[in-house]
């Protein structure tokens, strides 16, 4: 029996959405499928006294060079936000609530809300943005504007975030690969190596 790879990641960070594009098709070679985890990474830069990764004296500057440097190289269409980073409470929300409400239709949701963010330059952190984002891909918005103001999604993310800081995560993207932790999108190799190194 396979295990699936669970994948988290913050809406805010760049190699997140770089590796929101690859994560299927390398759980794919390996006959896994994708855990989708939505997290917020301000609760984790908290916990850790750091900061977002562009705020960051000298790492700041050499981060954004990567972030669309690493994208050509793999043929990711990107273009750096004007207003980063952003606050993504209510697009976590979103994809928690649409994961119990409406689970076929999350996956397609993320992947629309990083194309957005990083490829159109809306902000998704504005929550008109968002609900106009999922009527486009056929979401009742109405229901889903109601679904996260309610105190049960609210809880589904802050438990979210607090099961994933038990588990080790501090960073997005953030892989386990049969419950082998990898952080980071450059590690996506590593996690191909790991694997076929264990069958």
């Amino acid at each position: 029996m396979t295990k699936n790879f669970d994948f988290y990641f913050d809406f805010s960070s760049p190699y997140g959405y770089l590796a929101s594009t690859q994560i299927e098709a390398l759980a794919a070679e390996f006959g896994r499928q994708v855990n989708w985890h939505p997290i917020l990474l301000g609760p984790l830069f908290k916990t850790m006294g750091s900061a977002p990764l562009t705020d960051i004296p000298l790492k700041g500057k050499y981060a954004l060079h990567d972030f669309e440097r690493s994208a050509r190289l793999f043929g990711i269409p990107y273009s750096q936000p004007k207003d980063f980073p952003i606050g993504t409470v209510a697009a976590a929300r979103a994809v928690l609530y649409l994961q119990r409400s409406a689970p076929e239709k999350a996956v397609d949701f993320i992947k629309r809300l990083y194309r957005a963010y990083f490829v159109e330059g809306r902000n998704i952190g504005e929550s008109e943005t968002m609900l106009a984002l999922a009527a486009e891909e056929g979401i009742d918005t109405a229901e889903l504007a109601n679904g996260i103001a309610q105190e049960e999604t609210k809880n589904l993310l802050k438990k979210a975030v607090s099961d994933a800081m038990e588990r080790g995560v501090f960073g997005s993207p953030f892989v386990f690969a049969d419950g082998e932790p990898f952080w980071g999108f450059d590690r996506f190799d590593h996690i191909r190596k790991w694997l076929r190194n264990r069958s």
